[in-house]
């Protein structure tokens, strides 16, 4: 189909579509939804950061990949392409794209075509390639990409024709394909990327976004909003709702104020669970999520240089208590990395033992017998693994005082900790890991290989090349139970050197209103408002929603103010 008259037909149905939503009198309230959000996006390129406040403002929202996850058994599905096929030898993968897909118009871009194979080699490229012109943008860094060693696997990106193309691969991996449906594999404009280099504007790419997904970004105010318009010629269905809102606000306590009071219609990771069920307009829901809390050290530092200091600190840790006081039953004990649901897990791997009096033993063997004084690197906000890491870093201190270890707790805003995590300047912390797909070298790879050390997700700095040989091994095998055995022996490895401290796999929650319809949580990955509509309910508009356009638009471009 020719493109411009694609558009002229689908401007022609918006006007329609315009004038019986003005029939209907549709108020805003009905019009959007209102998700309070605990933090701010560092950028607006997923392939950036692996930060959850940035996956869930973009990926799917903003963008699409090629490929994605569909079902409770997370089959990988079509999307950007419509078909793919893999040669018997695992090298080769050919991806077929559906035509007439449309990126987003906008006050700084309007697109001339469709998307196409120049799209996708653009998005790849950029990440694996580093003297591609886009490579050094913002940084130069892509830390889910660079954890896998994806540019190790991928030898080439062929162009076979505009809607073709084929990725060679220099050897088979069981992990490729789940890696391209991950949140991180997005899909960019190479015509907008054109378009800003000769605006010498090329870092706009990641702060003014431009995708082919279900909504488009209006306007940004750091630490306040981000407001999305639906992208009406999304190449789904559009989007049962106009206008998704971002409202930034890191204080649980502000969250549950503002869903009490009908100033949201979401919630991100609420508190006083009691107190949300006794209100019948409201509904508390959880998914049991792939990932895992931990205590993490810097092994380049003193004295968690020496493994029988981890061993000790390890051994000291009641976590039956942190999963008390912190999770309120609300997640299980995590025995290693990886959660038992995953066909992966290591059933024999013996269970966390709480033993002060082998720590103590443990301390004088690697000459600490008085014991020493450490620092603590916590942020104080809520996250997906982590209801509250203040709380769980007092409780560890109390435990780690019995042994004569001082703990100093230090809080850092998310992306000052994160940033200072990367550089090492840390002593210990308490993070954890979100799974972006279930295959669980998503676990193995991005928080512990030497690579990693690198990218700023392995922020242990501990680099094992036994481990890494073997997860490499894991990698490269179709059999499932080879795979299943070198993964026990990585387990057992991380056992023995305790470079982290696995604490706990948790439940990922949210509250919304009753009148919010739609799956928006899953067990991996970031949130998906693409499929929610709202019921015709009583809603009390916000300031946020009063700064809001009062007649719908379709064909009014988005931009950042």
């Amino acid at each position: 189909m020719n493109y411009r008259k694609f558009i002229t037909i689908s401007l022609l149905s918006l006007l329609l579509l315009t004038a019986c939503n003005e029939e209907g009198k549709l108020s805003l309230s009905e019009r959007s939804v209102i998700y309070c959000a605990e933090g701010s996006p560092e950028t607006f390129n997923p392939q950036l950061v692996t930060s959850s406040t940035t996956i869930d403002a973009t990926s799917n929202q903003l963008y699409d990949r090629l490929i994605t996850y569909q079902g409770n058994k997370n089959t990988l599905s079509p999307a950007l392409a419509k078909s793919w096929h893999v040669t018997r030898d695992g090298k080769k993968v050919t991806f077929y794209l559906r035509k007439n897909v449309v990126f987003h118009h906008t006050d700084y871009f309007t697109p001339s075509r469709f998307l196409n194979a120049d799209d996708v080699i653009f998005s790849f490229n950029r990440a694996l390639d580093v003297e591609h012109p886009y490579h050094l943008v913002s940084g130069g860094h892509y830390p889910f990409f660079q954890n896998i060693g994806l540019s190790k696997v991928i030898d080439k990106i062929e162009k076979i024709n505009d809607y073709t193309i084929r990725f060679h691969l220099s050897h088979a991996n069981n992990s490729f394909l789940a890696n391209l449906a991950t949140d991180f594999a997005i899909i960019l404009s190479a015509e907008y990327a054109e378009q800003l280099t000769k605006q010498k504007a090329k870092s706009d790419i990641d702060t003014h976004p431009i995708g082919t997904g279900p909504f488009k970004l209006k306007e940004y105010r750091v630490g306040s909003l981000i407001r999305f318009y639906r992208h009406e010629q999304y190449w789904r269905e559009p989007a049962q709702i106009e206008q998704l809102v971002f409202d930034i606000t890191p204080s649980n306590t502000g969250r549950l104020t503002k869903l009490l009071a009908k100033e949201c219609d979401v919630a991100a990771y609420p508190i006083a669970h009691e107190k949300i069920t006794q209100h019948n307009d409201l509904r508390l829901e959880a998914v049991t999520a792939l990932n895992v809390s931990y205590l993490g050290f810097n092994v380049n530092k003193a004295p968690f240089d020496n493994k029988l200091v981890r061993q000790a600190v390890n051994y000291a840790i009641n976590k039956k208590t942190l999963l008390e006081a912190v999770y309120q039953g609300k997640a299980e004990m995590a025995n290693s990395i990886l959660p038992k649901t995953s066909w992966a897990f290591d059933q024999s791997i013996p269970k966390q033992e709480f033993n002060p009096v082998l720590a103590k033993r443990l301390l004088t063997f690697a000459g600490y017998s008085k014991g020493f004084s450490m620092d603590l690197w916590v942020m104080p906000i809520k996250a997906p693994y982590n209801p509250n890491a203040i709380t769980m870093a007092k409780l560890i201190q109390s435990d780690l005082k019995r042994i004569n270890i001082k703990v100093n707790i230090i809080s850092n805003e998310s992306n000052t900790f994160l940033q200072r995590l990367k550089h090492g300047e840390h002593q210990s912390f308490l993070l954890g890991w979100s799974a972006e797909h279930p295959d669980p070298n998503n676990f193995f790879t991005p928080m512990l290989s030497c690579s990693a050390t690198q990218t700023g997700t392995n922020n242990t700095f501990w680099c094992n090349q036994k481990y890494d040989a073997i997860i490499k091994k894991a990698l490269q095998t179709t059999n499932i139970n080879q795979r299943k055995k070198y993964y026990a022996q990585a387990m057992a490895i991380l056992t023995q050197e305790v470079p982290l401290i696995p604490i706990a796999h948790s439940k990922r929650y949210q509250a919304r209103g009753n009148n919010v319809i739609g799956n928006i949580l899953a067990p991996f990955g970031g949130i998906n408002f693409y499929p929610v509509t709202k019921r015709n309910l009583t809603h009390k508009k916000t300031a946020i929603e009063q700064s809001l356009p009062r007649k719908r638009n379709n064909t009014l471009n988005t931009g950042v103010n």
